[in-house]
């Protein structure tokens, strides 16, 4: 028979289960990192690197300003594939469904103003200001952690205040604008992946 203490913390598992998101996988966050370090690294060594002077570097992303725009859509679409397909292995592993109530919010209060940023952004290539593309994202993304971490663990919420800071950031200093993107997609998500992991799944 179980003690009421055993009682109480089945039932707070099972409220939480009920209005939060459980399944997000630390090792999709590793995996996404991964695949924006590598996007940008492309970027860098492609047009960044060759052209290091602010004027050719803005010649130099308008004229391969479609590539580069294919190399983010891949970066996307790969972590959406993977957050997927590893959030599905947790939920099976923690016996929870996917798709759930809570679940529903969490992704309509993360990709709204994901998808607000995304629209934003392409507004700024049809005028030709890319130095404020990378700020956008970085910002537009954080906030939509930031509201999406009340349907999910609360250890999110940090990883969207980072991203938001370092949007400001970029947002003052465009010329490092890859620089700080890289590190908000690609280093921030490595370090919440893996706290995440060790936290949650190990």
């Amino acid at each position: 028979m179980k003690n009421p203490q055993q009682e109480l913390s089945e039932i707070k598992s099972m409220m939480e289960r009920s209005i939060k998101f459980l399944s997000l996988s630390g090792l999709s966050g590793i995996m996404a990192g991964i695949y924006a370090l590598l996007g940008a690294s492309l970027i860098y060594y492609w047009v960044a690197r060759p052209n290091l002077t602010t004027s050719n570097l803005t010649d130099a992303i308008s004229g391969r300003i479609s590539s580069i725009v294919w190399i983010g859509i891949s970066v996307l679409l790969l972590s959406i594939f993977t957050a997927y397909f590893l959030s599905q292995k947790n939920s099976r592993r923690t016996s929870s469904k996917l798709w759930t109530p809570a679940g529903k919010r969490f992704l309509t209060a993360l990709f709204l103003p994901v998808t607000l940023g995304a629209l934003f952004c392409f507004a700024l290539l049809h005028l030709g200001q890319f130095e404020l593309i990378a700020s956008s994202t970085l910002l537009f993304y954080g906030i939509g952690l930031i509201q999406a971490s009340l349907f999910t663990l609360n250890d999110i919420r940090y990883l969207g205040f980072g991203q938001v800071v370092l949007g400001i950031l970029a947002a003052f200093f465009p010329a490092f604008g890859l620089f700080f993107w890289a590190i908000g997609f690609g280093v921030l998500h490595i370090l919440y992946g893996s706290i995440m992991y060790f936290k949650y799944e190990r």
